[in-house]
């Protein structure tokens, strides 16, 4: 019986290759990690072929399948693409963002900053992300909420690396607090001014986080 489905196994074997769980250059076998999620070989090579689409696998001839995983370089690309595509996100959500929508962003700032004040970097880092997708639910465009929805899957781990350089998690509340403030008073201009200059930001510190 198969106790895990393709999509699950995709998104375990994804996530870890994200989290540093599996060298880069270190080799990916079908048959163990079939052993491993109790399924058959098939929805494994399925898996691998969707990842080395993505681009974080590889596959050589009679040697089998290796992780490539996450560069620097790659980082900064999609943090640079994150950094355009935001702003016209801030841009359509503030003039669609429904009451309720904003009343959520409000929520999740509420939160982030308590836990700011209490220190606690996991929950704010998950917030974070909260924050930013309730921006793409709101800028009402399936493409734009997909394909940043994307980005953050690849990103969630930098995030959480640049929120522990000292001081950055108080910056970050401070640059939220501005695109909330942007958001109440329905400026698209300076919502996406503050979310670019807020992603640009975040990717600095990556590098010091580095």
């Amino acid at each position: 019986m198969e106790y895990f489905t393709r999509v699950q196994i995709y998104e375990k074997i994804r996530q870890d290759i994200l989290d540093g769980r599996y060298e880069r250059g270190e080799s990916l076998i079908e048959q163990k990690l079939a052993q491993e999620f109790g399924v058959s070989r098939t929805p494994v090579r399925e898996v691998l072929r969707q990842l080395e689409l993505d681009g974080l696998v590889g596959s050589i001839p009679n040697r089998g399948v290796f992780v490539i995983g996450i560069t620097q370089e790659d980082i900064e690309d999609i943090y640079e693409i994150r950094r355009r595509i935001e702003g016209l996100a801030a841009l359509w959500a503030t003039d669609k963002m429904a009451e309720e929508e904003f009343a959520e962003l409000e929520n999740i700032y509420n939160l982030m900053e308590f836990y700011t004040h209490k220190h606690d970097v996991s929950q704010v880092a998950k917030l974070n992300t909260q924050f930013h997708e309730v921006i793409f639910k709101a800028s009402h465009s399936k493409y734009l909420k997909n394909m940043l929805s994307n980005f953050q899957v690849y990103i969630q781990w930098a995030r959480y690396a640049s929120l522990k350089v000292p001081g950055r998690m108080e910056a970050a509340l401070a640059e939220h607090k501005g695109i909330l403030e942007a958001f109440r008073q329905k400026d698209r201009l300076l919502a996406e001014k503050l979310i670019m200059e807020h992603v640009a930001n975040s990717s600095k510190n990556i590098k010091t986080a580095q």
